[in-house]
Order: structure tokens, then sequence, then C-alpha cells
């Protein structure tokens, strides 16, 4: 989506990931080394083939244990699981996707707001999405990966594209044109996958960016 106003554009690119700050570097290669370990270690290399399903039962998003239907594994559970589910992920492609747009939605957030900011929008997108998951969906399956606060990106960069849009006086298609096929393409991979796609974590960390973007990270 493109602007006329000479802030729909930051000062370095923001498909680039290379020059993202720090921070998000860090959380990413937390990200990635759980995978890494958990990946070798079910091909034998060390460890135990089981370290990925022990993983997921202390630090995926349980919506039975959201609901009060099954117990706490260990004291804070229920609380830690709405934001410790982001940093687990089912594979290096599952990862790779999140971290791609972490990295690179994220460098963009960090040069328009900070990266106090960007950071409480990862954490707040997270955890909406979370939240969106345990409210909407009906599946017992545990929930994991960082698309919540991916999702809260691309709704945070939408909200900075319609705010821009609407200011100048454009058509606001680019951005409604833009949600809808994001929309169509979460239920076409929700098909493709069998239903094995968080739609709801999307939906839940989308929203929260898409606020995020009209109200204290907004440009």
């Amino acid at each position: 989506m493109k602007s006329k106003s000479p802030h729909a554009q930051p000062s370095t690119g923001r498909n680039d990931p290379s020059g993202a700050p720090a921070f998000l570097w860090a959380l990413v290669g937390v990200m990635s080394a759980i995978e890494i370990v958990v990946s070798l270690s079910e091909i034998g290399l060390f460890g135990s083939s089981n370290w990925r399903w022990f993983t997921v039962a202390i630090g995926a998003f349980w919506q039975p244990l959201f609901s009060g239907e099954i117990a706490p594994m260990y004291p804070g559970q229920q609380f830690l699981m709405f934001i410790t589910y982001a940093f687990l992920h089912g594979g290096i492609g599952h990862l790779a996707l999140n971290c791609v747009v972490l990295l690179s939605l994220g460098k963009l957030a960090t040069t328009r707001v900070g990266a106090g900011r960007t950071l409480l929008v990862l954490f707040l997108s997270a955890v909406g999405g979370s939240l969106a998951f345990g409210l909407l969906s009906p599946s017992n399956i545990p929930m994991i990966g960082a698309s919540g606060a991916a999702f809260g990106l691309i709704g945070l960069w939408q909200a900075w594209e319609y705010g821009i849009l609407k200011q100048s006086g454009q058509s606001l298609r680019p951005v409604i044109s833009a949600i809808i096929a994001l929309v169509a393409a979460n239920f076409v991979f929700f098909y493709m996958m069998n239903g094995g796609l968080a739609w709801e974590t999307h939906l839940g960390g989308w929203l929260v960016g898409w606020l995020s973007g009209r109200s204290f990270a907004r440009i």
C-alpha cells in the first residue's frame, strides 16, 4: 500500500529485516533457540524425543486450561500461557514465517514509534491473540506460535496506512482491499490446513495492533 504522504514510508527499508533493532533479534533468537533444540532432539542428536511435547505441555496456550476444564501443571500456568505460547513453534517453516514478519514490520514500528511502544504492541497483541483463541475456539488442541504478535504488527501498519490516507483525503480502498485479502487468505489456509490454522489468534492480534495504531502507537 502506498501513499503520497511523506510519512507513508520510513527512512529505512521496511522489507529488509537485516537492520532490525537488537531487542527484536533477541526475541527471535530465543524463539529460534527453542525450536532448534526441540527439532534436533526429535531426530535423536541429543536429549529426548519428548522434549517438543514437554515444551508444548508447559508453554502452549490450552483452551481447556483457560476454561477451567483442566488444572495447571505448575502455579501460574493459566496466566503465563498467554505469552509463553508465542515463543513456541511447530517447525522451522512456522518459525521462519513469523520471524520475517516480526523483524521487518518490527523494524518499521521501531522507526516510527520507538522500541518501548513496539514492545508493548507485541506484548498486547500476543495476549490479545491468545485471549481471542480462548474465547472463540472450541478446540482442545494446544495453540503455539508468534502469529498473534505478528498480526498485531500487521494491524498496526494497516492502521497507520488508514490514518495517512484518511488525513490526506485519499481513497481508503487500498487499506480495505488489503484487509479483505488478509481475511480471505486466513480462510483459505484454514481449509487447506484442515482447521489447523488459529485464525482466532490472528484476529485477536490484528485487532490489538489496529487499536494500538489508532491510540498510544499512533503516528
